[in-house]
């Protein structure tokens, strides 16, 4: 009496699934989220290939739910993990994801930290092989069409801040977890730039590296290497009132800026930087509109929130 509803249920789990699996097929297109991780900064990337890449952790675990939701439920593994620079805010959540998925690799800017949270994040990483590089001014990164250019650390300007012999261990060892450096000097200094272009889009992601590295960037002759008229800006440091020169933000004329921030926000993001950047372009919040989505082909871009 009992078969033929559980008949009709399993069949009901067995659409659902293929209905779901449907749904998360591969569309050759580059997808972006800029998760609501609160006030850090939290970003899930979908390559065209497939290819799944994460840029910084946020302070908590909640970079899990971004994850469960837009990463495919069969996709375990993650190819590259980026640390913009070893605060909490952006590296808290990247233990839980280490823990949870397969990381085939690890990149970051050089700097460490006495943190607990640092040294947990490094212990899972020895524990589990997974190969580092430390990354400066010049790397490129590819995943087929995509490409992750670094504008910054600039070379010249850690060799001013450490001994060559220190710089010659962390650039010449990779494939393997070294001892990064330390230094009296802001960690946000030290954030990675990375643009991201694919086809006819740019999306340039700065961590945390405020005015005065934008200061550096025009210092090192490295403005040249910023992308123009770009199509999506993730604003520095929160939108804090010293994370933008006005002189950086006219060369990349962002036409969609998106600020990660949470509701306890220390005032961000600055009412002054908000006008800025729409002098150029929209502005989007994660405080106001949640995890925020951009689509690309290359060409065309969509944003959901």
């Amino acid at each position: 009496m009992r078969t033929k509803p559980l008949i009709i249920y399993g069949l009901f789990l067995v659409f659902a699934l293929l209905l779901l699996v449907f749904f998360q097929l591969p569309d050759h297109k580059l997808h972006i989220y800029y998760c609501d991780v609160g006030q850090g900064d939290g970003i899930y990337i979908r390559m065209p290939n497939q290819a799944d890449v994460v840029i910084d952790g946020g302070p908590d675990g909640k970079i899990l739910s971004c994850l469960g939701k837009y990463m495919p439920f069969y996709d375990r593994t993650i190819d590259l993990v980026f640390l913009t620079h070893p605060q909490k805010d952006h590296l808290q959540g990247l233990i839980d994801v280490l823990k949870r998925y397969t990381v085939l690799h690890f990149s970051s800017s050089p700097i460490g930290n006495a943190t607990e949270s640092y040294h947990e994040l490094t212990r899972v990483i020895r524990a589990q092989k997974i190969p580092v590089s430390y990354l400066k001014a010049g790397d490129v990164i590819n995943f087929d069409k995509v490409s992750f250019a670094v504008l910054w650390p600039e070379l010249h300007w850690l060799a001013d801040l450490f001994p060559e012999t220190q710089l010659n261990q962390i650039y010449l060892l990779h494939e393997r977890l070294t001892e990064t450096v330390s230094s009296d000097e802001d960690l946000n200094h030290f954030s990675l730039f990375l643009n991201l272009s694919y086809g006819n889009f740019d999306g340039l992601f700065t961590g945390d590296g405020d005015s005065q590295v934008q200061e550096l960037l025009a210092k090192y002759n490295l403005t040249k290497s910023l992308p123009e008229n770009i199509d999506v800006l993730k604003v520095p440091h929160h939108g804090s009132k010293t994370g933008l020169e006005e002189k950086f933000v006219n060369v990349l004329s962002p036409k969609l800026s998106i600020i990660s921030v949470g509701k306890n926000n220390y005032g961000h993001p600055d009412k002054s930087i908000i006008k800025l950047l729409k002098n150029y372009g929209a502005v989007l919040t994660t405080q106001d509109r949640g995890t925020i989505e951009v689509v690309t082909d290359g060409n065309q871009v969509s944003v959901y929130e």
